[in-house]
């Protein structure tokens, strides 16, 4: 299998394809690809068995396709808590790095790796970690920012696995675990303005990075 391939099964899963349809537009948004480069590569996943597409409705990741982006996702977000944890990486420069050494390490090194950190069950930007065994667990929110309606409080739960959203967090300072006022949605996909009920200070999204930002 190709990485391209394989990012298209990670940011399905990301995005929720394990449980719902994840639209075109999402995956486009979240590739920083064209509409028509998606449209093609969801065809060939679709003929390998690995995503289901219903038209007007969106793609879902199938038995085999969750299988192998579970994996993927368990080596990748176990080497982003190995590299800030340990290592010191800000969170804005581990995926590029774990984006490597996912593709370079063995199951034993991954299996050692997980017992050395303790068996973590989330990686440092809000993603759970899937079991090796493939089994149950619980996964985060699927409900983004962009959502939710204006004067309602909700958590920052987790961030997409995007080395510029996480930047892009980090320059605004906002932070998983944090409780938000959603104050106001600009019109024609302007930005949201926040309020962190902490400390009571506002700040604005950019509406395309909403989408991108997992609340609870």
């Amino acid at each position: 299998m190709t990485p391209k391939k394989e990012d298209y099964l990670k940011i399905i899963f990301e995005l929720g394809g394990k449980q719902k349809k994840v639209a075109n537009k999402q995956l486009a948004m979240a590739l920083g690809v064209a509409a028509g480069s998606v449209t093609e590569m969801v065809g060939k996943l679709v003929k390998e068995g690995l995503v289901a597409h219903t038209p007007y409705a969106g793609i879902s990741l199938t038995a085999k396709g969750r299988t192998i982006a579970e994996r993927l996702v368990r080596r990748h977000r176990l080497w982003e808590v190995f590299l800030t944890d340990k290592l010191g990486y800000d969170l804005s420069d581990v995926h590029d790095d774990a984006e490597v050494l996912e593709h370079v390490t063995s199951e034993n090194l991954m299996d050692h790796l997980e017992k050395f950190l303790d068996y973590p069950d989330q990686c440092p930007h809000g993603g759970v970690i899937p079991p090796k065994d493939g089994g149950d667990y619980q996964e985060g929110s699927h409900m983004v920012l962009a959502d939710i309606a204006d004067g309602t409080t909700v958590t920052v739960e987790r961030f997409i696995d995007n080395r510029d959203l996480l930047k892009y967090m980090g320059d605004i300072d906002l932070k998983l675990g944090e409780q938000i006022l959603v104050i106001d949605h600009a019109p024609f996909e302007g930005p949201i303005t926040l309020k962190v009920v902490a400390t009571g200070e506002t700040t604005t999204v950019g509406f395309k990075a909403a989408h991108y930002v997992f609340v609870k």
